[in-house]
């Protein structure tokens, strides 16, 4: 058998058991001894394989789980203690790390709101839009054929909100945001760190491109650079808040959630027209 067959089944073996006794916490030398390796071997290997750690692995776990209870309608505590967590502070931290917004606004799911949605051509494609009484909510993008798939994508984010289809108010608006020149009021719906992380990538001007580790010094500290990713993945009003401008560390073209061949269309074209 090849070294890397016998890895792959220690891997395999590994995350069997992670998934079956994630909620007890198996300490690093439980695991490894599970599939017959040392705890510094069984932890270079599992990151080799999977990118991530043991211990953040059993933490997104937690919170997948967490996350669905509390959507199932469980209570924050009960969520918490169904996720093996030893208290709501342990969870509330996992939220903010895994998709930057509390226990409590995951499981509002957007009750209360209404929005008009609707979709309309654009530069990039097809613009679909989220508006509330109070202005834009959510902007995404979709090619022909994924209108309805962007519109699924931006209403999982407030799955408990009323809709109302009005294109014409979206083309309206779609006209004002890339030929206007008047300024288009937003109506965000986020936690005081999303907002804060979105109101620095307002900063960075047209044609300019930054890094996710300089943006996290910018909103706060280096060491926050994974939050601020968070953050900036749930950017609800692509564009506009240009998330698009920030590149990976090596200056690549990182995931864009609305397609890297997307984002690097945006950036030529504000480099023309900036």
């Amino acid at each position: 058998m090849s070294t890397q067959d016998t890895e792959y089944q220690r891997v395999t073996k590994a995350l069997a058991f992670l998934d079956a006794h994630w909620k007890e916490r198996p300490d690093l030398n439980a695991i490894a001894d599970h599939v017959g390796l040392s705890a510094a071997h069984f932890h270079r290997l599992f990151g080799r394989w999977t990118g991530t750690s043991p211990k953040r692995f059993m933490d997104a776990l937690a919170h997948s789980h967490a996350r669905t209870s509390l959507l199932a309608g469980l209570s924050v505590l009960d969520a918490t203690f169904e996720a093996g967590l030893s208290s709501p502070g342990r969870l509330h931290d996992l939220f903010i790390a895994y998709e930057a917004t509390t226990p409590g606004e995951a499981k509002a799911r957007g009750c209360g709101l209404d929005f008009v949605w609707g979709m309309a051509p654009c530069p990039f494609g097809f613009a679909v839009m989220l508006i509330s009484p109070r202005g834009l909510s959510a902007l995404g993008f979709a090619d022909e054929g994924g209108q309805m798939a962007a519109f699924d994508d931006l209403r999982g984010r407030y799955p408990a909100a009323h809709y109302t289809r009005d294109d014409a108010q979206v083309t309206a608006l779609c006209h004002d945001i890339f030929q206007g020149e008047k300024p288009v009021p937003l109506a965000l719906y986020g936690t005081k760190w999303q907002r804060q992380v979105w109101r620095a990538l307002l900063a960075i001007p047209p044609g300019k491109i930054t890094r996710y580790g300089d943006l996290a010094q910018t909103v706060c500290s280096p060491k926050a650079a994974r939050a601020v990713g968070a953050a900036v993945g749930r950017n609800p009003i692509s564009w506009i808040i240009p998330c698009h401008r920030v590149l990976g560390a090596d200056g690549r073209l990182t995931g864009y959630h609305w397609g890297v061949d997307r984002k690097r269309s945006m950036l030529v074209y504000e480099a023309i027209n900036a």
